[in-house]
This record gives structure tokens, sequence and C-alpha cells, in this order.
């Protein structure tokens, strides 16, 4: 074996080693990556020529926590590790926003990335290595890659910038993003924060930067020391320069009409299909089809070159805005009427209806992953059907897309919510698209605080989101920052930055930059260009609500929390959960309980506030505690020579002594009571064991006291 190991600080003590030539060597380029206790196997394979007719780059990148890395076993029927979840379904996209723009535009071999973490330190995140890993992986291959990159966490924990951060700092975080970038650029950028200015995250992302110099500088140590500074030769495109002169001559000024024409979506796709099909059918009939092929790349080059031309030569957009103005809003609540909280949000040909659904902690997504494990009481689904945008595509459930998409709304709209006791209710929030052209997410974003306030929760304040885009031309350092970008500026631009908040400032943000050199100065100019973009739309939002109504629907759902003494938890529970199975079957709500800080917290879920009531005062009954003097309604639970056992309150039986049950005196028991007699009772003493004295006799007329008889009268 030639082990071959690097390391670096990251800059307070905490050193990260990366290590190739021990594991997995079959495959084009592998390392292990350790922090810690943590260890990610990162792998990269990448097939020798591409697969014909191919014209772009088919990378797969997964990301997998073993279940061993943490000491565990895989829940479900088969006990293994089973598809990916959500959260390494992010951690997957991540790493492939990073890696993806660094590949050579020519390069379509398919190109499969694995990171697995198989060893994990329950403080140290294993996602901001990630990154780092995959990159190192291609660093010491033959693989073509215009990199190395690496990926961060960078937190601001008690006023300080820190480089990724234990997992128990976190929960101090009031910043949080995940940055990658080349030593030169910032690439992508994912995170949330708690309503900070724009100043505050520029500055983040160039802290964050410095550390992933350091850690791009290292990897070309690695390249250097296993001898893979030449990469592979590859020739994955055909190349036909009269050609692609001709499709220029003949079509780039029609595009550059079309484009400048103002037209719909729907319009514009229509004359941009007809102009390459009457190209195409002016062909020769013995044309091959590669010919013909080549022809649609060259046409895709045209139109990409026209629309970044009108915007860098003009400034005209496709649909004839101007580059700071915000599409036509409009939106309405309560449009559903059986949800418990609804909008539709449309902006330009985006549209979003959004609703949202209040559940009890029964309805809790529960979270059993390798790594991160727990309940989750906020959950956010976005839907993208085929239909959205006009086109056929079978339902096969979520993808990564929409995975990622929902995801950022959820962390935008979960900083906004009421915490602890003043929001009992486990909530979804469903996002379905209905149409789109672009900011798809961000309408989600905005539909869904609509929808939160129709709903009666009391969020903090209102959040909107904004998709911001970028035309640069490197030759002439003209540049273009563009406003709620269209579908087609977004695949035809240079960034895609989606951005939302508050009035007060940034809550979330999610950056992908498909070029090099982007300056923090223009940086800070797009973040207060969407600043006022964001604003804009809050005020749109406003005219239709601008604070959560008062009360939930009528037909909402209704939860009550209760606090009961350590205790009593038990007794409300019941053997074998049978008390309050009971409960719940004879009252129709749902009860769950736990104990927080020494006390037992029942929450109580119903949609009719009779159930509710009665939940309650079995619960009380169960839970209250007897008061000396007071008077109860008492079953008699047994029978003894000396007295009766009373039951006072569910599972609290106190002594009626035989002294109590009358004024008359009693020889004996029998024929005075019988088991399952109801009387009045009352609460004469607790002793230090907790023992209760009866009586019986305290609450019945004392009889009158015999008169003395009168006095012989004296003899004579």
């Amino acid at each position: 074996m030639n082990v071959i190991k690097k390391s670096f600080d990251l800059g307070d003590g905490r050193i990260v080693e990366i290590e190739t030539g021990k594991l997995a060597k079959q495959a084009d380029g592998s390392v292990v990556v350790k922090m810690g206790d943590t260890m990610l196997l990162a792998t990269v394979v990448s097939t020798v020529g591409a697969k014909p007719g191919t014209d772009f780059l088919p990378l797969s990148v997964d990301y997998q926590e073993k279940y061993a890395a943490t000491g565990r076993i895989p829940g479900g029927f088969l006990r293994r590790e089973a598809r990916l979840s959500d959260y390494e379904v992010l951690i997957s996209r991540l790493v492939d926003r990073a890696l993806r723009p660094l590949f050579p535009s020519d390069y379509h071999a398919d190109t499969q990335v694995m990171i697995s973490l198989i060893s994990a330190d329950k403080n140290i995140m294993p996602d901001c290595l990630a990154g780092l890993a995959a990159s190192a992986a291609l660093a010491v291959s033959d693989i073509p890659f215009n990199g190395p990159i690496s990926e961060v966490r960078v937190a601001k924990i008690d006023g300080n910038l820190v480089i990724n951060p234990y997992v128990n700092d976190l929960e101090r975080a009031t910043l949080e993003f995940m940055v990658a970038g080349s030593a030169n650029d910032i690439v992508m950028v994912e995170g949330e924060c708690d309503e900070i200015q724009e100043e505050e995250m520029v500055e983040a992302l160039k802290f964050a930067h410095e550390a992933i110099k350091v850690q791009c500088a290292v990897q070309v140590e690695l390249t250097e020391a296993t001898g893979k500074t030449v990469k592979r030769t590859y020739s994955h495109e055909d190349h036909d320069d009269e050609l692609k002169a001709k499709v220029y001559a003949d079509t780039y000024d029609k595009v550059y009409a079309i484009a400048k024409s103002g037209s719909s979506k729907e319009e514009r796709s229509e004359a941009f299909t007809a102009l390459i099909t009457e190209f195409l059918e002016a062909m020769p009939e013995e044309t091959e089809d590669l010919t013909k092929a080549l022809a649609k790349h060259y046409y895709h080059d045209v139109q990409y070159d026209a629309v970044r031309a009108l915007l860098l030569d003009e400034g005209i957009r496709l649909d004839g805005r101007a580059t700071t103005q915000i599409r036509p809003i409009w939106s309405e609540v309560g449009y559903l009427p059986a949800a418990h909280g609804s909008a539709v949000f449309t902006r330009g040909e985006t549209q979003s209806l959004t609703s949202v659904t209040l559940g009890s902690k029964d309805d809790e997504q529960m979270i059993d992953g390798a790594f991160i494990n727990g309940y989750n009481k906020f959950l956010l689904h976005y839907n993208f059907p085929g239909f959205s945008t006009g086109e056929v595509r079978p339902n096969r459930g979520a993808g990564r897309r929409e995975i990622g998409h929902g995801a950022l709304a959820q962390r935008s709209l979960k900083k906004v919510l009421p915490e602890g006791a003043e929001n009992p209710y486990t909530i979804r929030v469903v996002s379905d698209i209905l149409e789109s052209n672009g900011s798809s997410s961000m309408a989600t974003v905005c539909a869904g605080t609509l929808a939160l306030m129709d709903a009666g929760i009391k969020i903090k304040a209102p959040v909107s989101g904004i998709a911001m885009g970028l035309i640069t031309d490197e030759k002439t350092g003209k540049y273009q920052i563009l406003s709620d970008i269209l579908g087609d500026e977004d695949h035809l631009g240079d960034m895609d930055f989606k951005v939302t908040g508050t009035e007060k400032g940034i809550v979330a943000c999610q950056m992908d930059l498909k070029i090099n050199g982007l300056s923090y100065e223009v940086l800070t100019k797009a973040l207060l260009q969407a600043k006022e973009g964001r604003l804009h739309i809050l005020n749109e939002m406003k005219k239709t609500i601008s604070t959560p109504n008062e009360d939930y629907k009528p037909h909402a759902p209704r939860i009550v929390s209760l606090s009961i003494d350590k205790e009593f938890i038990g007794a409300v529970i019941g053997p074998g959960g049978k008390i309050i199975q009971e409960m719940q079957r004879e009252t129709g709500a749902s009860i769950s309980i736990e104990e927080v800080d020494n006390k037992g917290i029942v929450e109580i879920f119903a949609d009719n506030k009779a159930a509710i009531d009665a939940a309650v005062a079995r619960i009380r009954a169960i839970a209250a505690k007897p008061e000396i003097g007071e008077i109860y309604q008492g079953k008699v639970k047994s029978i003894m020579p000396f007295g009766a056992f009373v039951e006072v309150m569910p599972g609290k039986d106190g002594l009626l002594h035989i002294s109590e049950i009358s004024w008359e005196r009693l020889e004996t028991m029998d024929g005075v009571l019988k088991e399952g007699d109801k009387i009045e009772v009352k609460l004469l003493d607790i002793d230090k064991q907790g023992k209760m004295k009866l009586s019986r006799k305290v609450l019945l007329p004392r009889p009158p006291k015999p008169e003395a008889s009168a006095p012989a009268a004296p003899q004579a």
C-alpha cells in the first residue's frame, strides 16, 4: 500500500485528515476524511467515453450514513440501510451543486460520486465534510475537474463566526450557512439565520471562503503527492464549425427579435420551437441524425447568446420587464373551505396552492436516521406535477429537486413559527405548484406564510421570498442583476440566488453560481436589490392578509395542554396504557403525555369542545390531590371489621372508621354499608404516610343530647 495523508487545522486546534491509498483502490479515486471520530469514505468512478448523443454531464452524487457508524441497527422490517432519507438527499444535493459547475462543459461521461459515513462522532456534523471528501476523491483521480473545491459550515455563535462548529454549539447559532467554493470563488450557499442584515451575510461568506482556500490548497498538495496532476484525455462532442456558422447566421437575429418581443412563456416557447423546426426542415433529406442533433445544440447556444446580449446591451428581459421589476402578484386566502388554512399565491406565470393541516403530537414525524433521530413537528412538502409546465410526466413521488425546494421553504417558515406552549400543534404545509415559470420555491414561501396566517397560527412575522439572477460578460465586465427571474433566465443565466426574509431581515437563502469570479461587490448589490423585491412582495401579500387570524377555523382541531405532578403520570397512563386508552375511546379525544422538567405535560387533541372537556375532567380527577376539609362523593371499595375503605378520587382510598360512620355507636359493620355504595365523606386529615382519615358523621345532623330528668321533690 502507498498510503498518503494530508491534514490541516481548522484554526482552533481541531485537525482534519485526508487519507488515500488504503481503501477502495479500484475506484478512480477514493479518500477517507477524518475529524475526531467522524470518518467519511468518498469514492468517484467515471466511465471512459460518453454514451452516443449525450450532451450533458450524467453526474450522480449519493451521500449515505451507515447505521454502524453510530452503533445503531436500522429500524424497519429489513433491518438494513434502504433508500436515502430526505436528510441524505439534501446533503447529496449540496455536494452535487458544488461539484457540477466545476466539471468541463464538454465532459459527458457517466460519473458517480459516493460518500459514506463510516464512523461518527455525535458532536461533529458529517455533512460539512462531505464536499471536501468528494472533491478530494476527484483530486486523486484522473477525472477532468476544474477544482478542487471544498464545503464548510459557517455559524455565528455567541457573536463569533465559527467554521464547522460542534453540534451542541449549533443550538445557539443565529446564523448557519453551508458554503462551497474553489480557491477563487464561491459556487454554492445554503442556510438559515435570525433576520440578519445583508452585510452580516456577506461577512459570513467571506469568513467561510478563507477556510475553503486552506482546504483547497491541501487538496492540491494531495494531487501532487499522488501524481494525478495530468488528467485523462477525452472527446465527447462532435463539432461542425460550418454548421454552427450557418445556424447562427440563419437564426440569431430571429431569436433576438423573439426574445425582445416581451411575449408570454408559451408564445415564446412556440416561436423558438418553430424557428428550429423550420431550420431542420430546410436541411437536405439525407442529413444524418447526428448533424441535426448538432444543429439543435448550436441553436441552444444561439438562444443563450441572444438572450444574454439583449439583457447586457439593452437591459431588456424576455417578458419585457425592467431588471428590478417584480411580476404582477395576486393572492387569496381561505380558498379551500375544508382545510385548516389555505392560500393561492400567483406571481406572473408561477402559482402555488398551499394548504395547512393541524395535527396532534401523535402526528409528529419520526426521524430514524443513523446520525439524526428524533421527532419533527413542522413539515413542508413541495409538489411539482408535470401539468404545471404543460408537460406529460409520470407521478413517481417526490424527487431530489422537490425535496430540496421544500427544505428551503421549510427552513424559511420554521424561523417565524411560535415556540413551545404557544404552538402545541404538529403542522403540515403542502405546496402544490399549479403553474411554473421560475421561482416556484419562493412562491411556496409566500403562499405558506399566507396559509399559516389564514389557519390562525401566530407566526412572528410574515415571510416573503425572491429569486435573483445574474447575467455577466467576462470580456467586457458588463453584468445585469435580475429580480424575480423567469425559468428561462435561470436556465440561461449565471446565478440562481433565492433569498427569504421578514421586514427585519434575511431568514434563509440558497445560491448556485455557474460562473467564476462573482465579486463581493456584485453579491452585496444583488442582496440589496433582493431586499427591495422582498419588501415589495411582502406589501402585496399584506393586501390579502397582514396578521394571523384571531382564532383557528371552526372545523380545526383544538389542543388543550395540562401540567400535572410527575407522580400522576403513571396513574393517567394506567397499567399497559389501560386508563389512557379507555379515556381516548370513551371521550373521542387523542391524549398524549410526556415528562418535561419533572412535570407531566398532557396534550388533549379533539375536533370538538365536548370531547376535550370530558377528557380534561377525567385527567384532573386522576391527577388532583385530596385536600383536608373538602367533601367528596366517595365509593365504598371494601368493608373491614373496623370500618370501610372509600375511594374519594380514582386510585385514592381513605379509611372511614366505624366510629366516623354515624353519631350512633356501632358495634359491628354488618348491614351498615356494602361495597359499591356511594356516600359523601369529608377528609379530616392526611398523616405523614399519606393515609387519609375520612368522616361521614360530620356531614350528618348531630342528634340532640337527651334532656336531664328533673330532680325528685324533697319528702315532707
